[in-house]
């Protein structure tokens, strides 16, 4: 046999050569279109067939049905599309995968390419020397569409032939004649072969390139297309193992319709290929299992109508397949630690800036809605579940008169420190290492705003927690009164706060929000006069006089940042932004809590 060592390493290199070019093309293609294709995802409806169409319109412009799937884990991951949403996305990604397939055969098999790729690369090189960024990415395109079909006249070329190598034939004779056990087998194969390889399109080549040369029959390479769509799973399988309970369901219901696909079509194997070949005569072409000429363009169809097929058969059976996905992936019950760590945040949502951008308003949410709204209302001697409910805030408060001896600095360690820090570090890397668009890297600086507001509220309340604790049981009636005062303020507030993110009249509770902010801008006036009132009239000593007046100007500090954090993370757009505090912020140190 002359096929030498020499030969395999260039088989090897023109397949890494059709590789890279894949690659090329699809990352150049996601950098045009990305954008536009991520918002049209996380905007998407739960109707299934406008998901398929999205999945297969994603697919046919990048070129991958691996990116796409890669996409719809990482987006499930960040809970930005549901179960149903992303089964629905990956059945149009399988269809969109067999446009790759007829580009190789009518273009690689049926146009000779290798005369105008070198000019293409030129072309393309030419175009990566603009200024214009929409414009290099065009050049990368360029650039990695002819590399792609220049790997593939290398692989045609790099594959031995039978004639030259009559004992490669003899060596699959061996496991061409067993019927139906060589359809599995060669089944095997095609999951394998992609498997290694990561990548369908790259196995389609090659099964395209082995029936040109006459190494195996249409039935055969039939089997292998069938593996290749189990196979092009794994990458979505692999990239779901350190990902949430949505991603590993994801990426599981990507498997699992498509080995359903693969059941049923093993089960019609012969009578569905008769079907093709009528399809392939109808076209006026010789009949594949006569003409190995004919072979590539009845393998495409093959692809395309099983796919189509499959997907028309299961897509009215999304939902049954989201019930066996969760009873096979149940939701997996927190394990609580001493110290709160990041629900949201993991280093995949760091690959698109809408995962990242989900996960850290997410992330704040929960770390407003839990840690900040337990320790202000434990740190005044409220308990949570007094300001959720009907009472009103000055019943509140006098059903209030435990002291609950909250330590708000062990509280800041174990429910807040490690989390900030964490949102922090994310949105700082999202913001240095991911293509932003302006409005995008304007909503993580408003998230980086209200996550230090959010620390701020917890310094301050601080202070006025130990207040509340030493005055509440003093023998002043004038002093419980005006910390009295000062909790039914901040009940208020985190009622009407409560009720804006919960409630459907987003819009009246918006407003009120808007009303207390004021009130605690001239409340500082306010409350002064009757401090002073007390003063002059010895009703309070020196020292409770400048408590109340240190205390009087928390409150309300901690009232307008509880209120403006609600409207960054709850609200549209706000007037933080114009007035500066992004700066200011920024570049304040953490307070020593």
């Amino acid at each position: 046999m002359s096929y030498g060592f020499y030969d395999i390493l260039q088989l090897f290199g023109a397949l890494g050569l059709f590789l890279f070019g894949m690659k090329v093309m699809s990352d150049a293609l996601m950098d045009l279109a990305g954008n536009k294709m991520r918002k049209i995802l996380a905007t998407m409806t739960s109707n299934r067939f406008l998901g398929v169409l999205t999945g297969f319109f994603i697919t046919s412009i990048i070129q991958s049905s691996s990116a796409t799937t890669l996409m719809v884990v990482s987006f499930a991951n960040a809970s930005l599309l549901t179960l149903v949403e992303s089964i629905s996305v990956i059945m149009g990604a399988n269809i969109g995968t067999t446009i790759t397939a007829w580009l190789i055969t009518i273009l690689g098999f049926k146009v000779s390419m290798s005369s105008i790729a070198l000019p293409l690369v030129g072309l393309g090189f030419a175009f990566t020397f603009a200024k214009k960024e929409h414009l290099k990415n065009w050049g990368g395109f360029i650039i990695g569409f002819a590399v792609l079909f220049i790997g593939l006249q290398f692989l045609k070329d790099a594959v031995p032939d039978i004639n030259q190598n009559p004992e490669i034939l003899e060596f699959l004779k061996r496991y061409t004649d067993l019927g139906f056990w060589s359809v599995l087998l060669f089944l095997g194969i095609g999951t394998l072969l992609t498997i290694i390889i990561q990548s369908s399109s790259a196995t389609m080549a090659l099964t395209l390139i082995m029936t040109a040369h006459g190494w195996i029959p249409f039935p055969l390479a039939a089997a292998m297309v069938l593996g290749e769509n189990i196979g092009t799973t794994v990458t979505a399988n692999l990239a779901a193992i350190v990902a949430n309970f949505h991603a590993k369901r994801t990426a599981r219901a990507h498997l699992i319709f498509n080995i359903i696909g693969v059941m049923w079509v093993l089960i019609l194997f012969y009578p569905f290929l008769r079907l093709i070949e009528w399809m392939v005569e109808l076209t006026g072409s010789e009949s594949p299992y006569v003409s190995a000429a004919a072979i590539p363009v009845a393998l495409s169809l093959f692809h395309t109508v099983f796919n189509i097929s499959n997907t028309f058969a299961l897509v009215w059976f999304i939902k049954p397949i989201a019930k066996i996905v969760e009873r096979v992936i149940p939701v997996k019950p927190e394990v609580s630690k001493e110290i709160d760590e990041p629900k949201y945040l993991v280093k995949g949502v760091l690959r698109y800036p809408e995962t990242l951008i989900t996960s850290l308003v997410k992330e704040s949410k929960y770390l407003y809605e839990n840690a900040v709204f337990k320790i202000v209302a434990n740190a005044l001697n409220i308990h949570r579940e007094d300001i959720t409910s009907g009472l009103k805030p000055k019943k509140v408060v006098k059903k209030s008169r435990d002291d609950l001896k909250t330590n708000v600095r062990e509280l800041y360690s174990k429910k807040v420190k490690s989390i900030y820090g964490e949102i922090i570090k994310y949105a700082t890397t999202g913001q240095s290492t991911l293509k932003l668009t302006t409005a995008q890297n304007e909503r993580i600086a408003e998230l980086k705003i209200a996550n230090r507001k959010m620390v701020e509220i917890i310094r301050d309340v601080t202070d006025i927690g130990r207040n509340v604790s030493k005055y509440q049981f003093s023998d002043n009636e004038y002093m419980i009164k005006e910390y009295d005062s000062f909790r039914k303020k901040v009940v208020k507030v985190l009622r009407t706060i409560y009720l804006f993110r919960t409630q459907d009249f987003k819009v009246e509770y918006y407003n009120k929000l808007q009303n207390l902010k004021n009130v605690a801008k001239e409340g500082i006036h306010r409350s002064n006069k009757s401090i002073d009132k007390l003063i002059r009239e010895n009703l309070i000593t020196v020292d409770m006089a400048s408590s109340l007046f240190n205390d009087n100007d928390n409150v309300n500090d901690i009232i307008r940042e509880l209120i403006e954090v609600a409207e960054l993370l709850y609200g549209g757009k706000d007037s933080l932004l114009e007035n500066g505090d992004e700066l200011k912020l920024a570049n304040m140190v953490e307070p020593q809590t």
